[in-house]
């Protein structure tokens, strides 16, 4: 019963994360990754019913998904900041 309670507030965790704002999902994202999916764990070992392991797979993905992509924007806005910066260090 541990092991369900346990996967189940995963699955709530990463329902409310997928909800919040870029910066604080993000930040939630990485988080919930570090608490839920360590390197130490073999294997991910979640006890949930199909359609709630469905569910979590979905927003795993999806939310992999929008960590990418994420960082890239924060790449392309470091960019532009600093060619920003030297052309008015320079200008």
């Amino acid at each position: 019963m541990e092991r369900r309670d346990w996967s189940l507030k995963a699955l709530k965790e990463l329902q409310f994360l997928d909800s919040l704002d870029d910066q604080e999902r993000a930040d939630g994202l990485v988080r919930w990754g570090t608490k839920y999916i360590s390197n130490e764990d073999e294997s991910l070992d979640f006890d949930l019913e199909i359609q709630d392991l469905e569910r979590l797979s979905e927003l795993y993905y999806k939310n992999l998904q929008f960590l990418k992509n994420y960082k890239n924007k924060m790449q392309d806005q470091m960019r532009k900041n600093r060619k920003m910066q030297t052309f008015l260090k320079n200008g």
